[in-house]
């Protein structure tokens, strides 16, 4: 894919422009998050991370109000570059994102063939009874780790430690976050309309998530025709970071044969 899409954009991305194009879409913690993503799917892909408007600094324009309008500015970004078979791959609101745009693709047939599969890593997004988001907006750094790592010391980053320029960026991609994915970080009418999806898609949910717990995950899975789920073993909201092996183990398959 040519980078004109997203050039307006911070940009990580890695892997031959000429291979199948993929996706990855960063959740609240920003771009480094899905950067180990990128990196594994370089051999094979072309895989492309772009800072979402609003995050690290970045202005969030007036026309960016959600994550439906951010799909929707992503969706048409591919399509101006002539993009085909794209697979989506989102972490945390990243997830939602990419579930929000194989909706929206799945619409309007402006969009036929623009995506090609779906990976949902731990997604918020949805509303499920009996299984609410966590208020992540109520949490403190240690309460976080708790609840989104499987071994909180390795999620626990201690705020005294952080610069003033680090805690600068950090208040605003949570301003950012507010806005666009909402306290609830949910939108009640998206459970209801997964039904829609028709490309292959994959949910991906560490065990020991209580940001989401696998059973919303499920949730999720169950709401899509044809969907997958696969859960991994010892990690939490953020898998890929925690237990890569066993992520890549369950991503890798679906890829291929999708």
């Amino acid at each position: 894919m040519s980078i004109s899409p997203f050039e307006d954009l911070p940009l990580v991305q890695a892997g031959d422009p000429a291979s199948r194009t993929a996706l990855v879409l960063h959740g609240g913690g920003g771009p480094q998050t899905v950067a180990p993503i990128v990196g594994h799917l370089a051999p094979t892909m072309h895989a492309v991370a772009p800072t979402h408007p609003g995050w690290e600094g970045t202005p969030l324009p007036a026309s960016t109000a959600s994550v439906a309008d951010l799909a929707s500015d992503y969706l048409g970004r591919l399509l101006a570059g002539g993009e085909r078979d794209v697979v989506l791959i989102g972490s945390s609101i990243g997830g939602w994102l990419a579930l929000e745009m194989a909706v929206q693709a799945a619409a309007d047939e402006r969009y036929a063939g623009l995506i090609g599969a779906v990976v949902d890593i731990d997604g918020v997004g949805a509303v499920v009874d009996g299984e609410p988001v966590a208020d992540f907006f109520a949490l403190d750094a240690r309460g976080l780790a708790e609840l989104a790592w499987h071994d909180p010391e390795r999620g626990y980053r201690d705020p005294a430690l952080a610069t003033d320029a680090q805690r600068a960026v950090q208040q605003s991609n949570g301003r950012t976050m507010a806005v666009i994915a909402g306290a609830g970080m949910s939108d009640p009418a998206l459970l209801g309309r997964l039904g829609g999806i028709r490309n292959p898609a994959l949910m991906v949910w560490g065990e020991s998530d209580r940001i989401v717990t696998p059973a919303y995950g499920r949730a999720v899975a169950h709401a899509i025709p044809g969907a997958q789920f696969a859960e991994i073993p010892a990690a939490g909201h953020l898998p890929h970071l925690e237990a890569p092996e066993a992520t890549w183990a369950a991503i890798d398959p679906f890829l291929a044969r999708s």
